[in-house]
């Protein structure tokens, strides 16, 4: 599912997505948990740090929609943070937290579309009729018969 995500968005997305990727910055720092050796001496995890305010590739209406709708994933500096510490390698977990960001930043921006109201169709609404009339009669069928 995540894969076909990161697809769609390639596809359909209109961000400039290279100078996003310029803006960003990386710092590598060691995983927590076990692990074992590797984990005490190799900095694994990356952590993405994105500053939402100075962006040049997006626009304001756009940094404000960020701003709202991420608003508890954004720290006092407005900076949105995401890390990973998923894979043993530093290049794959780099690789991770971008297209997680990409994916992130493209849900975030993208504007859901109007609701059209409409009117139930015509054999939509006999439908309904016929069966109220059924249960009624079923039920009225169940009632003693006064005629005894």
């Amino acid at each position: 599912m995540y894969n076909t995500l990161l697809a769609n968005f390639v596809q359909n997305s209109t961000l400039d997505k290279e100078t996003i990727l310029n803006e960003l910055r990386f710092k590598a720092v060691r995983s927590s948990g076990p692990g074992g050796q590797n984990i005490n001496k190799v900095s694994t995890k990356v952590v993405l740090a994105f500053d939402i305010t100075s962006s040049k590739a997006l626009s304001i209406i756009e940094k404000e929609r960020i701003l709202q709708k991420l608003a508890n994933r954004i720290n006092k500096e407005q900076q949105l943070v995401l890390h990973c510490d998923e894979s043993r390698s530093q290049q794959k977990n780099k690789a991770l937290v971008i297209d997680r960001f990409l994916l992130l930043l493209d849900q975030t921006l993208m504007v859901p579309k109007k609701r059209k109201k409409t009117n139930p169709s015509r054999s939509a609404t006999e439908k309904r009729l016929k069966a109220k009339k059924k249960a009624s009669q079923k039920k009225s069928d169940r009632r003693r018969s006064d005629f005894e």
